[in-house]
């Protein structure tokens, strides 16, 4: 899985090149506050930003960083590092300031819990208790919620009408060959995957209704129907742009991984008013934002920085220089 993957390949990076930090620009945005930043008190910092490479990761960087450059601050970027383990290590060790990043990740990757916490609010308190020992704050969580799901096109949702995750249960059981998953490799063998799924569920879908396939690929596969339901991600703009009808997880199996700032401790303390300039911006972005932000990137190929500033512009939270 995208952000939760990459362990070794950021292993290496980061002892090769002191976390892969080897390049970065100044943003150089010309923004002025508008909802947020105002007073600039962030005046005279020098702050680094960074991010994972794939496409939401991109925009929530951007986002943080044209938020702290309207409230004053030099912004290097640097987002777009391969792999999670990289981008934690980054802000971990000083050689970034902040980061977007998500509960579950944390929790399980980082901290080696194997159990997440089905109550978000309770998963970002853990996390942030556990890194407040480690040097990172952890800022107040975003309603959006990047988290496995399953989905099926129009068509598919017409003939079998399933709107949770037990309905799907019970129609493996009811029809079985009605149940065909597209799924990543690593989703059909993970414990917070097909795995946990089948056993939280109560439901045993046959290897032969399964197929493994790339994540891009699965959600052509799902849109087109050749599989009834297709493993995604809830943020991913494909879901909107393909019209997926994403089924609830009504037992909260799935690790909840809501993105929140993640700021270097003694940054935060050198400069308090990072929070209070983030908080507006993270509590507008929910999955909604999230996928319609995501889609503008990888439906309509534009960049994640443009998508950040315009959508920045259009909340109010910055206006033109």
């Amino acid at each position: 899985m995208r952000r939760r993957t990459c362990l070794l390949a950021a292993a290496v990076l980061v002892a090769a090149s002191g976390c892969g930090l080897t390049s970065g620009s100044p943003m150089v945005d010309d923004v002025e506050p508008g909802t947020i930043g105002r007073g600039r008190p962030l005046e005279g910092a020098d702050l680094t930003v960074v991010s994972k490479e794939f496409t939401e990761q991109l925009v929530l960087g951007a986002i943080m960083g044209i938020a702290f450059e309207a409230a004053g601050a030099d912004v290097l970027d640097r987002t777009g590092i391969q792999g999670s383990v990289g981008t934690r290590a980054a802000v971990e060790n000083g050689d970034a300031d902040a980061t977007y990043e998500y509960t579950g990740t944390a929790w399980i990757t980082y901290l080696g819990n194997s159990k997440p916490i089905p109550d978000p609010r309770q998963q970002w308190q853990a996390v942030k208790d556990a890194d407040a020992k480690k040097g990172l704050t952890w800022l107040p969580p975003a309603p959006m919620n990047n988290t496995y799901a399953l989905a099926m096109n129009q068509a598919n949702y017409r003939r079998y009408r399933t709107t949770t995750l037990s309905q799907v249960a019970e129609l493996s059981k009811k029809d079985p060959a009605a149940v065909t998953l597209c799924v990543e490799g690593e989703f059909a063998n993970r414990a917070d995957g097909l795995p946990g799924l089948e056993k939280a569920y109560g439901m045993s879908i046959p290897q032969r209704n399964i197929t493994q396939m790339d994540t891009g690929i699965i959600y052509t596969q799902t849109a087109k129907g050749a599989c009834t339901y297709g493993e995604v991600f809830t943020t991913d703009g494909r879901i909107k742009s393909m019209n997926l009808a994403v089924m609830a997880d009504d037992k909260k199996f799935f690790p909840n991984y809501n993105a929140a700032p993640m700021v270097r401790t003694d940054t935060l303390k050198k400069w308090p008013a990072i929070a209070s300039v983030l908080d507006p911006v993270t509590k507008a972005l929910d999955n909604e934002v999230a996928q319609t932000l995501n889609a503008k990137v990888d439906v309509d190929g534009e960049d994640p920085h443009q998508v950040a500033l315009d959508w920045m512009k259009e909340k109010g939270f910055v206006k033109e220089g």
